[in-house]
C-alpha cells in the first residue's frame, strides 16, 4: 500500500533538505537582515552595517539561483548602505540626526513611473536575451527596491508603504525559486513593516510639532 505525503509535509522535507544542502549561508544573511530592519524601525545608524552584511551573502545566494537582477540589486544595496550611513550620522544646527520627512504625491508619481519604465526595459531585455527566471517581476522587485532604499536612506516615512509591496511579491519570487528561508525572511518583514511605519510616524509628528 502507498501512502500520498501531503503538501505540508512536502514543504517541511523540502525545508529540511535546503537547511543540510545551503541552508548556513542563507541563514546567516537572513539573521543580519531581520537586525538591520529592526535596528532601521529603531533609527539606529548600525542598521547599515547590518545591511553591508547581508548584502554581501544575498550577492552571491541570487546569482546562484540566476535571479540576476536581485544579485546585481545586492551591489546597489552595499553601495546605499555606505550612503545611508553617511546620511544618518550627518547632523543640524540642533545637533540631531536626519529627521523623518514625506514626499509630495509629484514625488510619488515620478517614483513609481520610473519603476514601471524600468521594470519594463530589465524584463524584457532579461526575457529575450538570458536564462533569467520570472524576469519581470525580478525586475519589479529590483527597481522598486532601488527606490525604495534610497526613501530609507533620506528618512522618507512611505517608505514603508512601497516595501509592503515589494515584499508581498518577493515572497512569491523567493518559494519559486526555493528560497524557504528567505520567504519566511520576508514574511517576517512585513509583521516588521507596521512597526516601522507607525514608530517612524511617530518621529515625523514629534518633528511637525517642533
Amino acid at each position: 500500500m502507498t501512502y500520498e505525503v501531503s503538501p505540508v509535509i512536502e514543504f517541511f522535507n523540502t525545508v529540511g533538505e535546503q537547511f543540510l544542502r545551503n541552508s548556513l549561508l542563507e541563514l546567516t544573511a537572513v539573521v543580519f537582515a531581520i537586525a538591520y530592519l529592526v535596528l532601521a524601525v529603531r533609527e539606529n545608524i548600525l542598521c547599515w552595517y547590518a545591511a553591508g552584511i547581508s548584502t554581501l551573502i544575498f550577492l552571491f545566494i541570487f546569482w546562484d539561483v540566476k535571479l540576476y537582477m536581485e544579485s546585481g540589486l545586492q551591489v546597489y544595496y552595499l553601495a546605499m548602505a555606505v550612503y545611508g550611513w553617511y546620511q544618518w550620522r550627518l547632523v543640524n544646527d540642533n545637533s540631531e540626526g536626519l529627521q523623518v520627512s514625506m514626499w509630495s504625491m509629484r514625488q510619488h508619481l515620478i517614483a513609481l513611473l520610473l519603476i514601471a519604465l524600468l521594470t519594463f526595459i530589465s524584463g524584457y531585455l532579461l526575457n529575450s536575451g538570458t536564462d533569467a527566471q520570472l524576469p519581470y517581476l525580478d525586475s519589479f522587485t529590483t527597481w522598486g527596491s532601488v527606490v525604495t532604499t534610497f526613501m530609507v536612506a533620506r528618512k522618507v516615512l512611505e517608505n514603508w508603504i512601497y516595501w509592503l509591496v515589494i515584499d508581498s511579491v518577493s515572497i512569491y519570487l523567493y518559494i519559486d525559486r526555493e528560497l524557504y528561508f528567505t520567504s519566511m525572511l520576508f514574511a517576517v518583514y512585513i509583521v516588521i513593516i507596521f512597526f516601522g511605519w507607525f514608530s517612524w510616524s511617530k518621529s515625523y509628528q514629534q518633528v511637525k510639532t517642533v
